[in-house]
């Protein structure tokens, strides 16, 4: 893939997997600005991609405030010349039942998630039609977002709500040449090693260097964050004009397009519906398959 002469920004990417977007857009030949919230982690990430022939500046900034987007993209244009890729990366945990989750735990995930995503993709958006050569808008979605997951409401709520902007933003932004995409990666990452079923499968690969089993890769798409950024570098480039409003799952060897919500089961009442036809006509008609919730728990073989 190559991607000499343009310019990225990646959000939340001094480690996991914004670090593994940020290397592989430098080694296809994008000038990157790397973003984190700690200086050292920064410096880091700048110095490894660096170190394998990447071009590539920092920003310390959290995500969320409209003033820190305007950072990142004013950096990517001071540093080299223009912006033509986002990759809204940034994002925090604060996971708790809905019960016991406070108004802070909520706030501070949709702020960095959601509202990160569209003040970032907002000033790229004013950039990117400036200058009138079209342009990549990434967005980091999550299965969570797509199914739900147990004790993350305000995780869940920002990563649907990610898609959700996608699809808008893909029709706003076609006329000026921009794509809108969003991404549902799955990887080994701190978050998923406190699965479980997956945990010691990861910790052994880590230790010995051996691929995840041929199972995880493809049951449950799970691989390394190298095999996401792959997806990453594919929707930053030229090949993929022409691919917006989509929601792309990438994990392993798996590759996916997610369904966009439709009407799965529709039946119709003259004159409208009173609450009494509708419980006859939901157990036997448009109720008769409901459809699953909840991301899926892990199926090892012979389980």
């Amino acid at each position: 893939m190559n991607l000499h002469g343009k310019v990225a920004v990646v959000t939340g990417s001094g480690r996991g997997l914004g670090l593994a977007y940020a290397r592989a857009l430098a080694a296809a030949g994008a000038a990157v600005v790397v973003n984190d919230v700690d200086r050292a982690v920064v410096d880091a990430a700048v110095a490894s991609i660096a170190s394998e022939g990447g071009t590539a500046t920092g920003v310390v900034a959290a995500v969320g405030d409209s003033a820190s987007a305007q950072q990142l993209v004013d950096t990517a244009v001071e540093a080299f010349g223009r912006l033509d890729v986002l990759v809204t990366n940034a994002g925090i945990l604060r996971d708790r039942v809905l019960w016991k989750m406070t108004d802070e735990d909520f706030d501070d995930v949709v702020r960095v998630h959601l509202r990160g995503t569209f003040t970032c993709a907002r000033a790229a958006a004013v950039r990117m039609r400036e200058q009138g050569t079209g342009g990549r808008l990434v967005l980091i979605s999550s299965p969570a977002g797509q199914r739900g997951n147990f004790g993350q409401t305000n995780y869940a709520a920002a990563k649907a709500g990610i898609v959700a902007m996608a699809r808008t933003w893909a029709m706003e932004l076609g006329r000026a040449g921009i794509t809108v995409n969003a991404v549902v990666p799955v990887a080994a990452t701190e978050m998923t090693k406190s699965i479980p079923a997956f945990a010691p499968l990861i910790e052994e690969s880590e230790r010995t260097g051996e691929p995840l089993p041929d199972w995880l890769r493809k049951d449950e798409g799970l691989g390394t964050v190298e095999d996401v950024a792959a997806l990453i570098a594919f929707l930053a480039s030229d090949a993929s004009d022409g691919v917006t409003g989509q929601a792309i799952g990438i994990g392993g060897d798996r590759l996916a397009l997610w369904a966009h919500p439709q009407e799965k089961a529709v039946a119709f009442a003259d004159g409208g519906w009173s609450a009494d036809a509708i419980a006859a006509e939901w157990p036997g008609g448009v109720g008769v398959e409901p459809e699953t919730y909840g991301i899926p728990a892990p199926q090892t073989p012979g389980a």
